[in-house]
Order: structure tokens, then C-alpha cells, then sequence
């Protein structure tokens, strides 16, 4: 009878022991389920925290200033800066050649001229340094904007240089990649008198119809052709008011248009802008 109490005994001590085993499995089992569940949670949050990260990014326009919030993993602050120049500075003139209206700008351009055609020269190196130095959004329609503009930049000087030589000599017109559409003008002008005149009328007739007071354009025409100088005054008219704005309008400047507004706008989550008063 002792002897299978004793079995007994053992039995349960060695069932005890198996239980105490198995649950400390399950227990170790349960507890690296719930630390490798929170492990995932927190590298899950840490991902979300880190997409949906933004910096802010300040800008200028003519009455706003604009607090643009942005992804830094998709842009840097220095490809939005180079992007904002891009888009509202060099949109405009590059050059600042002396303006001909007159024959004392005129006269003033023909004895300056070495001294404007070197600052011209200058100002075209330095804007090209600027455009090969700027680093804009890897964005194919910015990339296509910075190459349009750069080629604009380029037929804008060789413009710029060629009307500046044009007012000391004429000929300098006659084959230059604009004299297709603005042929006339540069053949009037170094043709003869009568075809001088009959052109240079034509220019003042064109201007005259846009302006307010068209009866004085032409008889500022008729004035000034009785002059000793008229040549001045026509070789004034047929290249700032002829050649120049048919020249000028063959340059291939990308449009400064809303859509492109919009394109600047797209690269932002969202954009703060405090504005004054048109």
C-alpha cells in the first residue's frame, strides 16, 4: 500500500513539474508576441511621423508674404529658393541697355557704345553663371522652364548687342537670325532715302493708332522729316519702334501664366500668405 502511495506521489510531483514547464513557455511565448506587436506599432508611427514631417519654406510676391509648408523628402530648401528665382525673377528683362527714344539717347548710345556692348557682355556671362548655378526641383516641368529660359536668355543678348550696333551701323541687321520676320525694317535701312521714308512712315502710321493723340505722331513725322538730321529720327523709329519689337517678339520666352503660378504652387502641402491692399 505504501509503495503505490509512493508512485503516486511522484506522479503528480513529475505532472507538476511538466505544467509548471509548459506554462512558462507559453508565458515567454505570449510576452515576445506582445513586445514584437508594440515593436512593429512603434516603427509603424515612427514612419508616419516621418512622412508626414513638413518645414517651412518663406517667399515674396508683389503684395504677399508667403509661408509655405513642404515635404523635405521630396525637395530642398535650396531647390525651392533656386525654383522661386526661376519662377518670379528671371521671368523678366535681363538686360538694362540704354533705351532710344530721342537723338540725344541716341547720340549718347552711338558714342558709348564700346562701354554698353562690354557691361552687355558682362551681364550675359554673369547671367548664364547664375542659370548653370541653379539647382531647381528634380520636376520635368521645371527642368523644361530653366532650358526655355536659358535659350531665351541668349537670344535676348545677341537682340540686345545687335540693336546697340545698329544705331551707329545699320548693316549689322541684314543677317542676324531675326532678320526673316523683321526683313524690312533692316532693308529700309540700308536701302535708299525713298525707301527709308516710305518705311519709316509705315512705323509711325502703325504707332499712331495706339496712341492717344494719333494726329501728333504724324506730325511729328512730318516735322521731323524736314529736318537736316531726319535720318536720325527715322533710323529712332525703324529700329527701337520696328526692328526692336519684331525682334523682341520673336524671342521664345516661356509664358509667365497661371499656369505656371500653379506649378510653383503645387510643390507646397499648403501655403500661409499675408497680403496687403492692391
Amino acid at each position: 500500500m505504501r509503495f503505490f502511495t509512493g508512485v503516486f506521489l511522484y506522479s503528480v510531483i513529475i505532472l507538476s513539474f511538466v505544467g509548471c514547464k509548459k506554462e512558462s513557455s507559453l508565458t515567454k511565448n505570449n510576452k515576445d508576441s506582445v513586445a514584437s506587436s508594440v515593436t512593429n506599432k512603434v516603427a509603424k508611427d515612427s514612419s508616419i511621423i516621418k512622412s508626414s514631417a513638413t518645414e517651412v519654406f518663406g517667399f515674396q510676391t508683389e503684395l504677399c508674404n508667403n509661408k509655405a509648408y513642404f515635404n523635405p523628402q521630396k525637395y530642398t530648401v535650396e531647390q525651392l529658393e533656386d525654383t522661386y528665382k526661376l519662377w518670379y525673377h528671371l521671368g523678366g528683362v535681363s538686360f538694362n541697355t540704354p533705351s532710344v527714344f530721342n537723338v540725344n539717347s541716341l547720340s549718347e548710345v552711338r558714342k558709348n557704345r564700346e562701354k554698353i556692348l562690354a557691361k552687355l557682355d558682362k551681364d550675359f556671362e554673369e547671367k548664364k553663371k547664375l542659370y548653370n548655378q541653379l539647382k531647381i526641383v528634380d520636376n520635368t516641368y521645371w527642368q523644361k522652364i530653366k532650358e526655355q529660359r536659358y535659350k531665351a536668355l541668349h537670344q535676348e543678348y545677341e537682340k540686345e548687342k545687335l540693336q546697340m550696333e545698329a544705331y551707329s551701323d545699320p548693316s549689322v541687321l541684314l543677317n542676324s537670325k531675326f532678320s526673316g520676320k523683321c526683313k524690312n525694317f533692316a532693308s529700309a535701312l540700308n536701302s535708299t532715302d525713298d525707301a527709308i521714308i516710305s518705311e519709316w512712315r509705315k512705323v509711325r502710321e502703325r504707332v499712331s493708332k495706339s496712341n492717344a493723340d494719333p494726329e501728333r505722331i504724324m506730325n511729328d513725322f512730318e516735322t521731323h522729316l524736314k529736318e537736316p538730321n531726319w535720318k536720325d529720327y527715322a533710323i529712332i523709329d525703324l529700329i527701337t519702334f520696328g526692328w526692336g519689337n519684331c525682334a523682341n517678339a520673336q524671342i521664345e520666352r516661356p509664358a509667365q501664366d497661371e499656369k505656371m503660378n500653379k506649378e510653383f504652387e503645387n510643390l507646397f502641402i499648403k501655403i500661409d500668405s499675408e497680403c496687403d491692399e492692391p
